[in-house]
């Protein structure tokens, strides 16, 4: 057998593997390094876009918060009134012919004691934040207090509660003498 004839050719291959290796290795680094400095340029632009959107975002939610501020103060009854009214209730019993306790939410007519407890869940304990609260949002509790508070209209609440806030015991008397369950 020929030692040559067989050392040579495995030299041979053995030296191109070796070689091919080396080759292999220093090409990929390249494309490593170039795709590495691509996915960090990527990166970039992404964190600059959240940051826009964020900043985007923001100024959608202030603005929306004005908007909100703008509605709900536009179907308030009391925007417009003094900040301060004191309770008489002499004037109130006067006027009613019964006993009249201050922030009693039963006064207004269509509020009995379970639609008075629905609203004291939802933050409206007195007369001032009735008269403060918008038809749609009284109108958003009673529909969450399940369908037999649902077919209350509460269209007139916020106006009966203005007076009695403003101590008109007998403007909010003979007004309420001609609504039905609250209704005009």
């Amino acid at each position: 057998m020929n030692i040559p004839c067989i050392l040579i050719p495995a030299l041979v291959g053995l030296i191109c593997g070796i070689l091919g290796y080396l080759l292999g290795k220093m090409g990929s680094s390249k494309t490593d390094d170039s795709l590495a400095l691509s996915l960090q340029a990527d990166l970039d632009a992404c964190k600059a876009n959240t940051k826009s959107l964020n900043a985007k975002i923001s100024s959608l939610e202030a603005d929306l918060a004005a908007k909100a501020t703008v509605i709900n103060t536009s179907h308030s009854f009391a925007a417009n009134t003094a900040p301060l009214f004191l309770f008489d209730a002499g004037v109130a019993a006067t006027a009613f012919g019964k006993k009249i306790k201050e922030n009693d939410l039963k006064i207004v007519e269509g509020i009995g004691p379970k639609i008075e407890a629905l609203c004291n869940a939802a933050g409206i304990t007195t007369w001032k934040d009735l008269s403060e609260s918008s038809t749609e949002k009284l109108q958003a509790i009673l529909d969450a207090g399940g369908e037999n508070y649902a077919i209350h209209n509460p269209s007139t609440w916020a106006k009966q509660a203005l007076l009695a806030y403003e101590g008109k015991w007998q403007e909010l008397k003979d007004w309420q003498a001609g609504l039905l369950g609250g209704k005009e």
